[in-house]
């Protein structure tokens, strides 16, 4: 398998520039993972498919998932791309490399639990404070057009949130300089959380049935139906941040509701 992944790797370090590779490779990389993952959502939406594991009986209609799709293409192209482009430099004077060997399995594990540790830790921060009135209103309010999200809405936003909230994302790479296969690995892991979080559907086989802390689906659900101001659950992938400073607490009494309900039935 090592071997297979090395060789692999050689080709691509050998046919294409680790310039060609971070930029355009990773914007490929992250659209292919993006897009593929969160389509399913709007298809089980309109076929009615699973409609028994969707969180919120409403659903969008055709034309407010057409324009989330077009606006996302616009945003991706227009700020993704050329952000990725301008922000090589500083990624490669940071410690990034792309050559063999590749990185052992222990330093790329250690380094994406980190990542996720402090991007939770980071996003919750600004993301609670998007929810002030001003940023709100004037930026944040676009993510929340959607009150019953969908895969693809984790990334409709403000252009200025794209920024804001994508430093959560890139600051652990950049104070460790990693591989660029850890980096596209982490990527990927990153939008696939995200995307499910936004799926509006919490199957059986969620992440969060099995995985303590993480938020997940139902989680995050929550904060879009709710008034900006009551809303909480601020975090992007665990559920320890909202729980110690108290941004919770609407959530975890309607789920304390939810199970009397379901007892008394």
């Amino acid at each position: 398998m090592a071997s297979l992944l090395d060789s692999c790797w050689l080709y691509l370090i050998t046919h294409f520039s680790e310039f060609q590779l971070a930029t355009v490779g990773t914007f490929l990389i992250h659209e292919s993972v993006f897009f593929l993952s969160g389509l399913p959502s709007i298809y089980f939406e309109r076929s009615g498919l699973f409609s028994k594991y969707k969180i919120q009986k409403k659903s969008n209609t055709s034309e407010a998932q057409e324009k989330c799709i077009v606006r996302l293409v616009l945003y991706h192209v227009c700020v993704n791309l050329p952000v990725m482009l301008v922000s090589y430099p500083t990624f490669r004077f940071m410690g990034l490399r792309s050559s063999l060997p590749l990185p052992h399995w222990s330093v790329i594990i250690s380094q994406i639990i980190f990542y996720f540790i402090l991007e939770d830790f980071v996003f919750y921060w600004g993301h609670r404070t998007l929810h002030t009135k001003w940023l709100y209103k004037h930026v944040h309010s676009i993510h929340h057009e959607y009150a019953t999200p969908f895969g693809l809405t984790s990334e409709y936003a403000h252009p200025a949130e794209i920024l804001f909230l994508g430093f959560a994302t890139v600051v652990g790479p950049a104070l460790t300089g990693p591989h660029l296969f850890t980096l596209w690995l982490w990527m990927i892991l990153r939008v696939l959380e995200t995307v499910e979080a936004h799926s509006g559907y919490h199957f059986p086989w969620s992440p969060s049935n099995f995985l303590p802390l993480y938020g997940g689906a139902d989680f995050h659900d929550y904060h879009h139906r709710v008034l900006y101001t009551k809303s909480g659950n601020y975090a992007s992938t665990f559920v320890y941040m909202d729980w110690l400073f108290g941004t919770d607490k609407g959530y975890r009494k309607l789920k304390a509701v939810e199970e009397v309900e379901g007892k008394n039935y």
